[in-house]
């Protein structure tokens, strides 16, 4: 159907529904024609699909309306027709600080150091998680926490280094720290919030009118694919897939583990993109990172659960506002 739509992905867990559509011919079943780019960083993402040589990615919420707001980069027009998955980051500190995390948690932590924190992007869930966490148990990040910018897939190694006190990153990079006896978890994203939103599909605007026809099929395939990824009975499959030397090159049974909610993994659903969603990523990104208060505007428009609601996708049902409104700290 038409030209080949590139999308771009990153070493984690959370790309398992697109590597699934590709692996099991589901796209192409579907008459769609999909080049998949393992790119090394969020930065790489960010920038080809300013530059036009992606079409899409799974893609990090806030560095999605960073984007198109032009807080980094060249502006560019992006859309945000789905989520693609919930939960699976989490907090790993290094082993050394363990036993005082175990007496008095990160505050005890704190009070011994300055610490040194790794995040994927600035821009990130992690990014905006972690220091609403932090400012919740009552520390400063700006004062002290040092952050630090770390492709995911080289968190493991810096901390072998010392480089960094610890990471927040999305699975598997937890649970390879934590098998290498380097770190454990401090906490996973979940307990922050409540099955957040994670990882979502961003595409070029431009896909709206050159890739018309497609558009809802891509996305109702999609939601075929992370319907299976977050089947139970698929999990140890899925982990064999994404331990492939082309993706995640990680030992299958580590995988397995990481793909696990029940152990902090991600949970698959292509879902509703919801404005609620993008506008406390939003108001965060003011908080954080001094974005100015037009990001709101972008956040509002960037989310479109028309295409959703139009590809066959369904509206939530009850209230997914519940953090947005209470957790104000």
């Amino acid at each position: 159907m038409g030209d080949t739509i590139r999308l771009g992905l990153l070493r984690l867990c959370d790309a398992a529904p697109v590597v699934l559509a590709a692996a099991d011919g589901l796209f192409e079943a579907n008459g769609l024609k999909i080049q998949l780019l393992v790119e090394p960083s969020w930065a790489n993402i960010a920038d080809k699909l300013s530059y036009g040589l992606l079409d899409g990615a799974v893609m990090l919420p806030p560095l999605a309306i960073a984007t198109a707001a032009g807080l980094r980069g060249r502006k560019t027009r992006l859309i945000v027709p789905m989520s693609l998955s919930s939960n699976g980051n989490a907090v790993t500190l290094a082993a050394r600080w363990g036993a005082d995390f175990a007496a008095g948690g990160i505050n005890r932590v704190a009070a011994r150091t300055r610490l040194r924190l790794a995040v994927v992007h600035m821009y990130s869930t992690h990014d905006l998680l972690l220091r609403y966490w932090l400012a919740a148990s009552g520390l400063d990040p700006e004062r002290d926490v040092e952050f630090t910018i770390i492709p995911p897939a080289e968190m493991v190694s810096s901390l072998a280094a010392d480089a960094i006190d610890g990471f927040c990153a999305g699975a598997p990079w937890g649970t390879v720290a934590i098998h290498a006896g380097l770190g454990f978890t401090a906490i996973h994203s979940s307990a922050i919030w409540q099955d957040h939103p994670e990882k979502c599909l961003a595409l070029r605007h431009d896909v709206l009118t050159r890739y018309e026809a497609a558009l809802p099929i891509l996305l109702r395939t999609l939601r075929q694919a992370a319907s299976r990824c977050a089947t139970p009975a698929e999990r140890p499959a899925l982990a064999t897939l994404l331990a492939a030397p082309e993706y995640l090159d990680i030992p299958a049974p580590l995988l397995t583990t990481a793909l696990d909610p029940a152990t902090g993994g991600p949970l698959f659903g292509a879902s509703y993109p919801h404005p609620a969603h993008a506008a406390w990523f939003a108001e965060q990104l003011e908080r954080w990172h001094a974005a100015p208060a037009e990001v709101l505007e972008t956040a509002a428009t960037l989310y479109r659960p028309d295409l959703y609601l139009a590809a066959g996708g369904e509206a939530p049902k009850g209230r997914v506002e519940t953090f947005y409104e209470q957790k104000k700290v």
